[in-house]
């Protein structure tokens, strides 16, 4: 009796261990090739999972890439000239050439990159991968574990809008873009693994250099930062507002109002933006076109006043400080918490390298 007692608890544990391994992210993906007419906005969710922003078919993809093993590299990434490494690569000449995104896969630290073979709004695009040892291939799509979500109501008129940016966190895929609608401007939180997206959150902020609400405006970047444990959303627009939103106030088809918590400088094109802690304290990094690549410290964040008339003066709100070093920036993406990816432009020369977070 006593050996079939032990059986029997041994089969019981073999079948939890099984139901323990069935619940990963990627039983939910199935096998196949999906149809993706442009590779946009890339993010990064747990398991290798790569998250696809198609612009022109206005959906986005998970992708399961099955690079999850650790690199035993501890070394930072570079690789110089790599838009005439890329362009060689593609059969391609490099002016060519149009880097949409970089991401780096946290269970492997490799980066991936969405790039066009062409500068045609219609032209055709790949996805690169650039392991820790510098090694660059094109990864292939096809025969993959995939899963795919609509977005129901993208903007027709502004394509390229319609998905800006993306961010994993906490099983939720967040989405910005421009919808079709009067309040044009959304936030999307789709669950993961994928079921459906909804018509998303319609957002409104005041920006400080123009004296004035706006609605059609899109995010350009953001990334998710918690304030006093609540889950919030810090997004930049152009001519450069810093706004924060809570993420529990996003709610399909309703409006939500941000709170400007900084101006950045008019004239400017907020590019990539990431959020580190250092000495205990955390940080947001964003790169721009003309205003080079500006650290901002959140002390503060929560109790600040949100800025709700015209802004006079090139900054208010949060305080930033440009790390003169970091010059041509146009994507970032953070490699541990003590590093970042950097993709940055020299005259002619678009080089990937690591740095130090400032």
């Amino acid at each position: 009796m006593s050996r079939r007692i032990l059986f029997l608890a041994a089969v019981v544990a073999l079948v939890g261990i099984s139901t323990t391994r069935a619940a990963s992210l990627t039983d939910s993906l199935k096998e196949g090739t999906p149809e993706i007419k442009s590779l946009g906005a890339l993010a990064f969710g747990p398991e290798g999972i790569l998250f696809v922003g198609d612009q022109r078919g206005a959906t986005i993809f998970a992708i399961a890439t099955e690079d999850t093993k650790p690199s035993d590299v501890k070394e930072g990434l570079k690789v110089p000239d790599l838009n005439e490494k890329l362009a060689s690569l593609l059969g391609i000449e490099a002016k060519q050439l149009k880097i949409n995104d970089l991401a780096v896969n946290p269970a492997s630290t490799n980066a991936y990159l969405s790039v066009n073979r062409g500068l045609a709004a219609d032209s055709p695009s790949v996805l690169i991968k650039i392991d820790r040892a510098g090694k660059i291939t094109e990864f292939p799509l096809k025969g993959v574990k995939f899963a795919q979500v609509n977005l129901p109501n993208a903007s027709d008129k502004n394509r390229k809008d319609a998905i800006t940016s993306m961010a994993y966190s906490k099983g939720k895929l967040y989405v910005a873009g421009l919808s079709n609608e009067e309040f044009a401007s959304k936030l999307r939180a789709i669950p993961s693994p994928f079921k459906e997206a909804d018509k998303g959150t319609s957002v409104e902020i005041f920006h400080g250099a123009h004296g004035g609400f706006e609605t059609r405006s899109p995010v350009r970047t953001f990334v998710p930062f918690d304030i006093n444990g609540e889950a919030h959303l810090l997004a930049a627009y152009t001519c450069t507002p810093l706004v924060k939103f809570p993420v529990k106030d996003l709610k399909p088809g309703e409006k939500l109002k941000g709170t400007t918590v900084a101006e950045l400088g008019n004239g400017n094109q907020p590019l990539d933006m990431i959020v580190y802690k250092k000495d205990g304290k955390d940080y947001v990094l964003l790169a721009n076109n003309r205003r080079g690549v500006m650290k901002i410290p959140t002390e503060g964040i929560d109790s600040i006043e949100g800025i709700t008339a015209k802004v006079k003066t090139t900054f208010a709100g949060l305080k930033a400080e440009t790390i003169k070093e970091l010059k041509g920036v146009e994507q970032m993406a953070k490699l541990d918490n003590t590093r970042a990816l950097i993709l940055s432009r020299d005259k002619d020369a678009l080089n990937l390298d690591t740095i130090d977070l400032p």
